[in-house]
């Protein structure tokens, strides 16, 4: 079967030079994106965290493929959250478009699918979204991402001798650095887009953990 990469070397062998011609821009385009999709697929499969599986269901469109997350800690062990990602011709221009498939009470992402997370936002005003740099492997890592926030701040905060990151000392420079950089882009129950399951947990976290842990029985299994 001929995959992509090898198409893509042969036909660079049979292209010669060409006049532009402004009705193959589009055309062009798709085939910048899937060159750094060949070396992106490479270096994220070399790179895959522990708890994620990628499936490309066509091994010649590396623009759209399946991501698993099975998180080994936290309130989401136990579940297995599928990702439909699906790269745009004008990729890396713009990111990814990213769909949760999985059902899930999570304060970052909707029931019906729909993500919070900054790297994949094309315009924002601190820094954090969607750059040209960025590439699948950020991607993927920091969806897998969403699922840790409570393993990295328990490691800080035992350090400390307290019981959560919200008991760090103040002020620390530490603390702010763990807000900044580390919820911006993981579990995050301050900046929520699934407004009622932060709520959810701001007024009973063990109730909050029996929902999650009830959906992933119904639906992430």
């Amino acid at each position: 079967m001929l995959t992509l990469a090898s198409k893509l070397k042969r036909d660079d062998g049979v292209r010669g030079p060409r006049a532009s011609n402004p009705a193959s821009d589009s055309t062009r385009r798709v085939s910048v994106r899937d060159k750094l999709l060949v070396k992106e697929v490479a270096e994220l499969e070399a790179n895959l965290p522990c708890t994620c599986k990628v499936n490309f269901p066509d091994p010649n469109k590396l623009h759209y493929f399946q991501l698993t997350v099975i998180p080994d800690e936290g309130y989401y062990q136990g579940g297995k959250f599928q990702f439909e990602i699906e790269v745009p011709d004008a990729y890396n221009m713009v990111p990814p478009k990213v769909k949760c498939l999985t059902r899930i009470w999570h304060p970052n992402i909707t029931e019906t699918g729909e993500i919070c997370l900054s790297l994949l936002r094309e315009h924002s005003i601190d820094g954090t979204g969607w750059a040209p740099t960025r590439t699948l492997k950020d991607v993927v890592w920091g969806l897998n991402s969403l699922f840790t926030v409570e393993r990295n701040c328990t490691k800080v905060a035992l350090f400390y001798g307290v019981e959560d990151c919200d008991s760090l000392p103040q002020p620390l420079l530490l603390r702010r650095k763990v807000r900044r950089k580390q919820r911006k882009d993981l579990l995050n129950f301050d900046d929520p887009l699934n407004i009622e399951a932060a709520e959810h947990h701001l007024r009973d976290k063990e109730d909050f953990r029996n929902k999650v842990e009830d959906y992933i029985k119904r639906y992430a299994r």
